[in-house]
């Protein structure tokens, strides 16, 4: 392949690239608009999932009152907003739409480009399983939401945190994976060589954990848990709660008592912490590639950002804007280790 051939292979990869990482930061911008949904208790606030006819949302008065009264007969006004207005009703809807309106967009910026480029023959076939599998969870990720909504229009006005924290899982996912793609049109060459097995090794381990902090993290929303024992380090005066193991059978601890759930949201927080402080330290004694480098270094700030973040969030009793942004910190510091965890890559 001559060097003008591999120039023009590399410029479209690139290309490709900053248009899977445009996708990435909708994703991103998904997660922490479906945080402040799920904080501003908007999520039920539209009852029905039309894919295509819910893109335009109520415009005349009596749209408005048709969807406010199919929302009068769910759980959560007949429990919680009895006798909530209309003008408070627009209020919630227009956060749960604009959700569901940037996950139809992000449909719309992953399908309609690749359509093009697979039209223009200007992608390569080694691509199009990858793009395929980015449109199934895409596809996956919009049928979970309506899921998980579904789970509040039945009798209990609050979704299923098990729902809720697989449709948290599946964006990390989908994220995960076009970040990781792109990276690789990116950065195509080896960087790391067989001498850094152990760091990798480690990495992955603390990546790993970092996933599982993120996933008890949807339970500590999904069942709102963030919104009791608000003191830090102690729990209402104990380092365990006395409640720790008070469900039966002893499993739903972990997914359904709220004590359980944020103490080990709490532990593993503090894990991660220590982890990713350690993983710097160990770096420290290999000679990485300078993007791994730049990887360890972002990672160690911002493990320490997004645990202030959580602290700060706990004790002030869960703020919007700084809950938000634990969200949002939970997701960069997920980025961080990709980032690292590429650049540390074998092939």
């Amino acid at each position: 392949m001559s060097a003008v051939s591999r120039s023009a292979d590399q410029r479209q990869h690139h290309a490709i690239a900053y248009w899977l990482l445009i996708c990435c930061a909708l994703v991103f911008a998904m997660v922490v608009l479906g945080g402040v949904t799920r904080l501003t208790g908007s999520g039920l606030s539209m009852v029905t999932w039309e894919p295509i006819v819910g893109a335009v949302p109520p415009l005349t008065s009596a749209q408005w009152q048709d969807s406010f009264k199919r929302y009068q007969h769910t759980p959560e006004y007949e429990k919680k907003n009895l006798g909530m207005s209309l003008h408070e009703y627009k209020g919630i809807f227009w956060f749960e739409y604009a959700h569901r309106l940037l996950g139809r967009g992000i449909a719309a910026a992953i399908l309609l480009p690749l359509l093009f480029l697979v039209y223009q023959r200007r992608i390569d076939r080694a691509l199009v399983p990858k793009m395929v599998v980015i449109i199934l969870l895409v596809g996956l990720q919009g049928a979970l939401g309506w899921y998980m909504v579904a789970s509040g229009l039945v009798d209990n006005p609050h979704v299923s945190q098990y729902r809720l924290t697989a449709h948290l899982a599946a964006a990390f996912l989908i994220y995960a994976y076009m970040f990781w793609v792109a990276l690789g049109l990116i950065y195509p060459e080896r960087e790391a060589g067989p001498e850094l097995q152990p760091l990798r090794r480690d990495t992955h381990r603390v990546a790993a954990l970092i996933g599982f902090t993120v996933l008890s993290g949807g339970f500590v929303a999904g069942l709102k848990a963030g919104f009791t024992y608000n003191t830090f380090p102690l729990m209402d005066g104990h380092w365990i709660p006395p409640t720790y193991w008070s469900a039966q059978p002893a499993w739903r601890n972990f997914f359904e008592n709220i004590a359980t759930v944020q103490f080990d949201h709490r532990l593993l927080a503090v894990s991660t912490l220590l982890a990713v402080s350690l993983l710097w330290l160990v770096a420290r004694r290999y000679a990485p590639p300078p993007r791994a480098k730049l990887g360890f270094n972002l990672l160690l700030v911002m493990v320490i950002v997004q645990v202030t973040l959580g602290i700060s969030t706990l004790l002030l009793l869960v703020p919007i804007p700084l809950a938000s942004a634990h969200q949002a910190g939970a997701l960069l510091l997920f980025t961080c280790a990709l980032f690292t965890l590429h650049a540390l890559r074998l092939r």
